[in-house]
């Protein structure tokens, strides 16, 4: 109960400062909590934090007014958090089973990784020019330099993954447009995580820092697979090999250490909803690059893109992807769209206006998904809330893939443009003027189903289909 109501706890909390300043700080030994499975070290880690961060402050939740040192703190919050669920008998399963099967948190802490790298790629994709692109790809050099201040190996991967992917070290108009200095800080960067030598350059940095740090967790897991294979179980007269047992212990007991070393940092919850649902999003490698080419098309006369220094590959986790699960996809959503109205409903009546609310949307990879264009001034609370919804399932569903091919159609019924005013789960509608300014595109064998609400007062249309709706045809497109 202490771990699903942290209201709790924080009665705890006050109750031990209560009895203090009555001076009966030996009574405080009968409200210990030991008895709480300690495998959930996250929970511990949480109230730590929570404990630098009790006081109250309203933030921005635009991307573009977020300072870096904001960023690369909060996202080591969330790795710590991560990090913290890891059991030293999930790693012994990991040597036992050399995969992440049947351990889930160890699954979740990778698919954290990857989700940041993959949100790296997907907001500098998201923005239109090459010189908003650069001012974006910048920003996230100077989060890499933050997270490495403070000795958070494990997310500058993810970072300097995301930078040094192909699918944007590709893009050489935006990156003409990136500040020289900063292309020195990434370079940097990519030889301080790079693999050769066995992440030499890595390892002599951390051994070199000490208090809070988080490791690179794929490094980590290849030094136990190598000791588990290098040593053998047993040694002459089938005695138990103790060298190996103790090698083992002592990689898995540093790793467990780092756990009880918190993070000195003011996390805001606000600022932790947003980026927990921006990270829980999945796309394809082939969809990130249709992106890519969309806002740079291939050009066969320009040499292939080849990034200054070679990439950083985080092959250990690579594959790994969250798993969608509607119940907490709701939870994040709720507690994001708490937080907008926190931070955004200054009169507390329950709306906010369309102009904060697009410019909060441009914090998400998801941007594409719009609201109605028609209404104006305020957005209430069912409105945003049904946005990030039906967001989050366009992301989770149906990605990136494929341009639609328009045909002309009649309809017989009021139907909504998607482009401008709701979400058809594919066949997806808009008006003709909207067909070229539809970002949106969806995987041709994709089955969806058309669920979206018909106005009664909608008049009778005319327009284009993408192939009906025969057996060879699930994702019917059509033009108003």
């Amino acid at each position: 109960m202490f771990r699903l109501n942290h209201d709790l706890s924080d009665s705890l909390d006050h109750f031990r400062e209560l009895i203090r300043e009555l001076g009966q700080e030996h009574l405080c030994s009968l409200l210990e909590t030991k008895w709480i499975n300690e495998r959930d070290w996250s929970w511990k880690a949480s109230q730590k934090i929570k404990a630098n961060s009790s006081k109250k402050r309203k933030v921005s939740l635009l991307f573009d007014h977020l300072e870096p040192i904001e960023l690369a703190e909060h996202l080591t919050y969330l790795e710590f958090k991560s990090f913290c669920r890891i059991s030293f008998v999930d790693y012994q399963n990991y040597i036992r089973n050399c995969c992440m099967k049947d351990i889930p948190v160890m699954e979740r802490s990778i698919a954290l990784c990857n989700g940041i790298s993959q949100w790296v790629q997907l907001m500098v994709l998201s923005r239109p020019t090459a010189q908003l692109r650069a001012e974006v790809f910048t920003k996230f050099i100077h989060v890499a330099q933050s997270l490495h201040l403070m000795h958070n190996y494990n997310t500058l991967m993810a970072v300097v993954g995301g930078l040094c992917h192909s699918s944007i070290s590709r893009l050489k108009d935006t990156t003409s447009h990136v500040p020289s200095d900063a292309t020195k800080v990434l370079n940097e960067m990519t030889d301080l995580l790079s693999s050769c030598r066995n992440y030499d350059n890595y390892r002599q940095a951390y051994h070199k820092c000490s208090g809070f740090k988080i490791p690179i967790l794929g490094v980590h897991l290849k030094d136990l697979i190598s000791v588990n294979e290098a040593m053998s179980d047993y040694v002459e007269e089938n005695k138990i090999n103790v060298q190996k047992l103790q090698a083992l212990y002592s990689h898995i007991n540093e790793l467990i250490q780092l756990q009880q070393v918190p993070p000195r940092l003011d996390a805001n919850k606000d600022l932790v909803h947003l980026l927990t649902l921006s990270l829980d999003l999945y796309y394809t490698e082939d969809e990130i690059y249709e992106l890519s080419y969309a806002r740079e098309p291939k050009n066969c006369k320009a040499p292939p893109a080849t990034p200054s220094r070679p990439p950083v590959v985080v092959d250990w986790a690579s594959g790994v992807a969250p798993k969608p699960d509607p119940r907490t996809i709701s939870k994040h959503v709720q507690r994001m769209v708490d937080s907008v109205f926190k931070n955004y409903d200054h009169d507390e009546n329950g709306f906010i206006s369309q102009e904060d609310f697009e410019k909060i949307a441009a914090s998400f990879p998801f941007s594409f998904c719009v609201m109605d264009k028609e209404k104006q001034g305020l957005v209430n609370r069912d409105e945003i809330t049904a946005y990030f919804m039906r967001a989050s399932v366009i992301c989770s569903k149906l990605g990136l893939g494929f341009v639609h091919n328009f045909q002309e159609t009649t309809y017989m019924k009021p139907t909504f443009c998607d482009n401008c005013s709701g979400f058809v789960n594919c066949g997806m509608n808009c008006h003709k003027l909207c067909k070229d300014q539809v970002a949106f595109e969806c995987k041709k064998n994709a089955k969806m189903t058309n669920d979206s609400p018909t106005p009664s007062s909608t008049p009778v249309t005319t327009g284009t289909t993408e192939g009906g709706f025969g057996a060879d045809n699930n994702n019917a497109f059509n033009i108003i």
